[in-house]
C-alpha cells in the first residue's frame, strides 16, 4: 500500500497525471475493454483502470511497454511513455518515502545551544522569581547525562539531516521539470541529428486489398441479416470500418516506397514481421466478398505465416499468364534500391489459421551514411488477421439480395 500513489485524500502529482493521460490515450486508441486488455497484459481490469486514472503507478515499466506495443505505439511514443513513467515512479517513491520524518530533526539540530530546552518552562518568565529556574535546573541535572549522548548524537543527526537535504535537493531538481519531461523524449529523439532529419523517402500503405481485386474474406460479429452486401473493392475500407470487420485467414498489405531524389538512392535492406498479440481465432461469421474469381497475373509478394513462432517475410515469385507463355516475375530480393523516379511496391500476404494475430512490419533502410528502421502499421494500430477455420461462411446471393451459406451456394469454401 505504501508503494502506491493514490487519490485517497492525497493530491496527485503532475507527473502521475501526465503518465496516466498517456496510458488512457493508448487504451482509447486500442478500443478494447479493460478486461480484454488486462488479459493480454496479465493484470486485472481494476489494476489497468487504476493505471489509467492515475490512482496507481506500475512498479515496472515492462507492463506499460507491453501495452504500448499491443496498441501499436511507435518508438517515439514508447520513449515518451517511458520518460513519463520514470517521472511518475519518482513521484510515487517520494510519496511513499518516510523522508519527511527526519526533517523535524533538522529543526531540533540547533542543539549547539541546549538552553532552548529550558525556555519551555520559560513561557512563565512573567513570574519574576528566577529561583525556579535553578530549581528547574536541578531536575535537569539528572538530564545532564542525557545531554552528553546528545553531544555524541550529532553524528546520526547530521547524517539524517544530510540525507534529508539530499532528498529535498533531489525533489527540487525533479520538480523543476515534472510535466516537461514527458514531452522531453520528443527533443531527446531529435537530439541525435539523424532522427531530426526527414526520411530520405516516402512510404504509404494499402491495407484493404483483395486478391485479384475481387476475392477476400472478412470476419464480422453480426448475423447475416445485419450485414450489408459486399462493396466494390475500392470501398472495402469503409465497409470494413462500418462493420468492425477483421481480415479472415489472409491480409494483403501493399507498401509503396519512393525516394526523394532521382539520383541519391535509398537502399532497403530487410522487412521484418513483429507479432504483438496472439489470441484464439475470433468466433465470428465469415463473409466472402466474391463467389470465386481469379486473375491472369499473380503478383510477386512476401509470404508471412503468422502461425509460426517467429514469422518471416519470405519473398515469392509472381506469375504472368496473360500472354501465350507463362512468365515468372522475380521476387523482390534485398537489398533493393529506390529513387524518386524508380519507386517500389512491396506486397505482403499474411496468413493464419490458428490465431487472432495483431502484427506490424519493420522496414530497414540506409541512405547517405544514415540508417534507420520504419515501423509500418495500419494508421498507427497493428494490422489484424484472424483464422476462419470452423466458422460459418457466407456468400452474397445478388439475385435474392441476401447472404447465404456456402453449402446453399454450392461452394466448398
Amino acid at each position: 500500500m505504501g508503494r502506491r500513489v493514490e487519490g485517497d485524500g492525497m493530491p496527485k502529482d503532475a507527473a502521475v497525471e501526465e503518465f496516466a493521460g498517456l496510458v488512457r490515450a493508448l487504451k482509447a486508441r486500442d478500443g478494447r475493454s479493460y478486461e480484454a486488455l488486462g488479459r493480454r497484459l496479465s493484470v486485472s481490469a481494476s489494476t489497468l483502470h487504476r493505471y489509467c486514472s492515475g490512482a496507481t503507478v506500475p512498479e515496472e515499466f515492462a507492463v506499460v511497454d507491453r501495452l504500448a506495443l499491443l496498441c501499436g505505439a511507435d518508438e517515439e511514443e514508447r520513449r515518451a511513455l517511458e520518460a513519463a513513467w520514470t517521472e511518475a515512479d519518482r513521484a510515487r517513491r517520494r510519496a511513499a518515502s518516510p523522508a519527511p520524518t527526519p526533517v523535524p530533526a533538522v529543526s531540533a539540530a540547533p542543539e549547539s545551544n541546549p538552553e532552548p530546552s529550558a525556555p519551555e518552562p520559560g513561557p512563565g518568565p512573567a513570574p519574576d522569581p528566577t529561583a525556579p529556574d535553578p530549581s528547574a535546573a536541578d531536575p535537569s541535572a539528572p538530564e545532564a547525562p542525557r545531554a552528553r549522548p546528545r553531544r555524541g548524537a550529532p553524528a546520526p543527526l547530521l547524517v539524517a539531516a544530510a540525507v534529508a537535504l539530499v532528498v529535498l535537493a533531489l525533489a527540487a531538481a525533479l520538480l523543476g521539470h515534472p510535466t516537461r519531461t514527458a514531452s522531453a523524449p520528443a527533443p531527446a529523439s531529435t537530439a541525435p541529428g539523424r532522427t531530426a532529419a526527414p526520411l530520405p523517402f516516402t512510404w504509404s500503405i494499402g491495407s484493404q486489398l483483395w486478391e485479384g481485386g475481387c476475392g477476400h474474406t472478412y470476419l464480422v460479429d453480426r448475423a447475416p441479416r445485419a450485414v450489408a452486401p459486399p462493396p466494390v473493392a475500392a470501398d472495402s475500407g469503409a465497409w470494413a470500418g462500418t462493420h468492425g470487420a477483421v481480415h479472415g485467414g489472409e491480409a494483403l498489405v501493399r507498401i509503396t516506397v519512393q525516394g526523394r531524389s532521382p539520383s541519391d538512392a535509398v537502399v532497403l535492406h530487410a522487412l521484418h514481421v513483429r507479432v504483438v498479440d496472439r489470441a484464439a481465432p475470433l468466433p465470428w461469421n465469415a463473409y466472402r466478398m466474391d463467389n470465386g474469381c481469379g486473375g491472369a497475373v499473380t503478383p510477386r509478394h512476401f509470404a508471412v505465416d503468422l502461425d509460426r513462432p517467429r514469422p518471416l517475410a519470405r519473398p515469392v515469385d509472381g506469375l504472368d499468364a496473360s500472354g501465350a507463355k507463362v512468365r515468372k516475375i522475380p521476387a523482390v530480393s534485398f537489398p533493393y534500391k529506390v529513387t524518386s523516379s524508380d519507386p517500389e511496391e512491396l506486397l505482403v500476404s499474411a496468413r493464419t489459421a490458428g490465431c487472432d494475430c495483431r502484427w506490424y512490419l519493420s522496414l530497414e533502410w540506409s541512405a547517405g551514411g544514415r540508417t534507420g528502421t520504419v515501423r509500418i502499421t495500419d494508421g498507427g494500430k497493428p494490422f489484424r488477421t484472424s483464422g476462419t477455420r470452423g466458422r460459418p461462411a457466407y456468400v452474397h446471393d445478388s439475385a435474392e439480395g441476401r447472404w447465404i451459406t456456402d453449402s446453399d451456394s454450392g461452394q466448398t469454401g
